[in-house]
């Protein structure tokens, strides 16, 4: 047997056994459920004598979740909490160091225990592979998949599909928001990759944080990230940028925030719950009319206007980036998020979107606007063409009506001209029973209460409709009348008792 299994390495084992004597029958079966349970193909190729590419990627991700703090080392308790993943108990202390005297012996340098007085060290990824490898080598090849099943993989090599997409359905009218699980989860992801400590995520530690995925999203790379959220001064994104950026991308599409909180390792109090307590949902808004705010901490504002209006201006200002006069039409929709404070210190995320040459489209497509919360009409206060076009807007796209709206004139740092319209600014919404343009510039510091003035009343949506008068409430004094009347019934009652009993 032994040459036969020399020359044709794909053969897993060999065993004599005999029925009639009872010898090695359940060892036989043993095997064969272990060829297909737990097969070595593949895992492991045999001329090569290496490690399968698709092996070496999941085990690559394995080891990144077991490195808790990212220094390229499982140290001890790392080890440990691998070992308690994957085998469900821990190592004995004596395994520990004969793992590590193995790899040691094969890979010289490889590991380090930790000594006094020195940094903690232990298993890199190279002695990490060549651990699995010798589990291969010597037929322990059950072991390596009882790692990688641990950690939702198929036997393609494949993460498991309902580990990556989860059902998450979002009610209309409702919207996905991160719970403050998944804060901590992306805020501690943050910090353990600012290896700089400098409050920005560079390129290259960009690039280790991602390194488990598929790579950025792509909404993030067609929307030209990190661009679309808040950067320092190298460019480089800041912690607010990122909970923004994951928020935005929760809010517009939590599929894809749930497959990127798989790749990077979220667990779940509960592991049956896998990655969705990581969300929200929160509770539908139909009738944005009825005053209060809305149970919403992400919220999504259209930006309306003519072309060459200033509402590119406006998403670099919301973003604190400098003014740039050189004017670029916006062709395809740009977005923009950023923290606001509200009144009463509560903070909410603002989504900015200007929807480019696709404004007819999206305006057209009823789910967008339901998905919408706030218009913001936005005209050039120097330009006299320029309010005209909001005009034709609501005329041509009547459903508008029924969203919170707020008009804003931008440049009035400039002169103010004389717009070319049947009304107004100014008399065109007291007409609609709207509250008057806020006039704004992207040059003055005050800026920043036009944002919060969106965020108000896209949180606050009663606010940002018509001011008709609403009929005086009569409830009060329908419950007076009817407390009174039930009084006067119950003494006309003990007055009868009374006199009857008399």
């Amino acid at each position: 047997m032994l040459p036969i299994m020399a020359e044709f390495k794909e053969i897993d084992s060999c065993i004599r056994s005999s029925a009639k004597e009872q010898r090695n029958v359940i060892e036989a079966f043993y095997l064969c459920q272990k060829a297909i349970i737990h097969p070595l193909a593949p895992l492991f190729d045999h001329k090569e004598g290496q490690l399968k590419p698709a092996c070496v990627d999941a085990l690559r991700r394995v080891f990144y979740l077991s490195d808790k703090d990212q220094d390229g080392f499982l140290n001890d308790k790392e080890m440990q909490e691998f070992q308690i993943k994957s085998f469900g108990k821990p190592l004995l202390p004596d395994e520990l160091e004969n793992i590590k005297q193995t790899v040691g012996k094969t890979i010289p340098g490889k590991t380090a225990p930790a000594a006094p007085g020195t940094p903690e060290t232990g298993l890199d990824i190279q002695g990490f592979l060549q651990l699995n490898k010798l589990y291969a080598e010597k037929g322990r090849h059950e072991t390596i998949w009882f790692i990688l099943r641990k950690h939702h993989y198929t036997d393609s090599l494949s993460l498991e599909d309902h580990f990556l997409h989860p059902r998450f359905d979002v009610p209309d009218y409702a919207s996905a928001e991160l719970s403050p699980a998944g804060y901590r989860f992306f805020m501690d992801l943050f910090l353990t990759f600012d290896k700089d400590n400098d409050g920005g995520l560079n390129d290259r530690e960009l690039a280790a944080l991602f390194a488990p995925t598929p790579g950025l999203p792509s909404s993030w790379q067609e929307s030209s990230f990190p661009s679309t959220t808040v950067r320092n001064e190298a460019g480089h994104i800041t912690l607010q940028g990122w909970l923004a950026q994951w928020s935005m991308t929760t809010f517009l599409e939590p599929k894809t925030t749930l497959e990127y909180l798989a790749y990077l390792g979220f667990e779940a109090p509960n592991a049956r719950d896998l990655t969705t307590p990581a969300l929200k949902l929160t509770k539908p808004r139909k009738r944005r009319r009825r005053p209060g705010r809305v149970e919403r901490n992400v919220v999504l504002c259209y930006l309306l206007g003519s072309g060459g209006a200033g509402k590119s201006s406006l998403l670099d200002a919301f973003l604190n980036r400098p003014f740039d006069p050189l004017y670029r039409p916006t062709m395809k929709p740009r977005r923009a998020v950023n923290s606001v404070e509200l009144q009463g210190g509560k903070q909410c995320y603002l989504i900015l979107e200007e929807l480019g040459e696709l404004e007819p489209a999206i305006l057209e497509n009823q789910a967008k606007l339901d998905a919408c919360d706030l218009i913001c009409y936005a005209y050039d206060s120097s330009d006299p063409d320029s309010f005209s076009h909001i005009v034709d807007l609501r005329k041509r796209f009547p459903q508008l009506d029924e969203l919170p709206a707020i008009y804003t004139a931008l440049k009035a740092d400039r002169d103010k001209t004389t717009q070319r319209s049947e009304l107004q600014p100014d008399s065109y919404t007291a007409a609609i029973d709207m509250s008057t343009p806020l006039h704004v510039s992207v040059t003055w510091n005050s800026i920043s209460e036009l944002f919060v003035a969106l965020a108000e009343a896209a949180t606050n949506p009663s606010i940002a409709f018509p001011k008709n008068e609403d009929p005086p409430d009569h409830t009060s004094l329908y419950m007076a009348l009817g407390a009174t009347a039930c009084a006067a019934v119950a003494a006309f009652m003990i007055w009868r008792r009374s006199t009857s009993a008399m």
